[in-house]
């Protein structure tokens, strides 16, 4: 069977919102098989946001696998991701799996990759990308975060239009999820 190739993630993060993007395209071979596929889903009663590359089937395998770990640490992204890693990569079937994930919830982006790493970009960084686009994407989505203005929403969106000019396995048919972080209830004093 000729392997999957495919597609771009981009996770970005601005002030109190991320937001998740990929695109539609699944290709085999040198064939588009799908042009409208949904690589990102929203989580663990909509607090988290997951995006794959790679093959399907692993990358379904997973989403199942993550959601899992995440109701099994109630809802704790980092502690949920961890527990993923070390279990894909003990895992004698997990282990070949052939994708990568980004996970995101409103305050917190990660990498999952099946050689056990965890990777949380730079507070000064906020991007993540994956796919055989995703260089493309982090290059963008890092200069419009630098030079613009824009939310991260659209950030996410314009940074995967500029990868599907670039790679053949990436097309415009883009699919956003975003979290926003609600704000932290400043508790009142009472002034005697």
């Amino acid at each position: 069977m000729t392997r999957v190739r495919a597609t771009t993630i981009v996770a970005v993060k601005r002030d109190s919102q991320v937001a998740l993007a990929g695109d539609g395209q699944v290709t085999v071979g040198d064939v588009i098989m799908k042009q409208r596929a949904s690589k990102v889903r929203r989580m663990y009663h909509d607090q988290v946001v997951c995006g794959f590359a790679g093959a399907v089937g692993d990358a379904l395998t997973l989403f199942d696998k993550f959601e899992q770990h995440l109701e099994k640490h109630q809802g704790n992204l980092l502690r949920a991701a961890v527990s993923l890693s070390k279990e894909w990569r003990t895992d004698k079937y997990l282990r070949h799996l052939e994708a990568n994930l980004v996970v995101a919830s409103a305050d917190r982006l990660l990498l999952l990759s099946g050689d056990g790493e965890v990777i949380e970009p730079d507070d000064t960084d906020g991007v993540a990308a994956i796919g055989s686009g995703g260089p493309y994407a982090h290059a963008a989505a890092r200069a419009l975060l630098e030079h613009t203005d824009l939310s991260a929403e659209e950030i996410a969106r314009r940074s995967l239009e500029i990868a599907a000019r670039l790679c053949i396995y990436t097309n415009d048919s883009i699919t956003v999820e975003t979290l926003t972080a609600q704000p932290q209830a400043v508790p009142s004093v009472a002034i005697r």
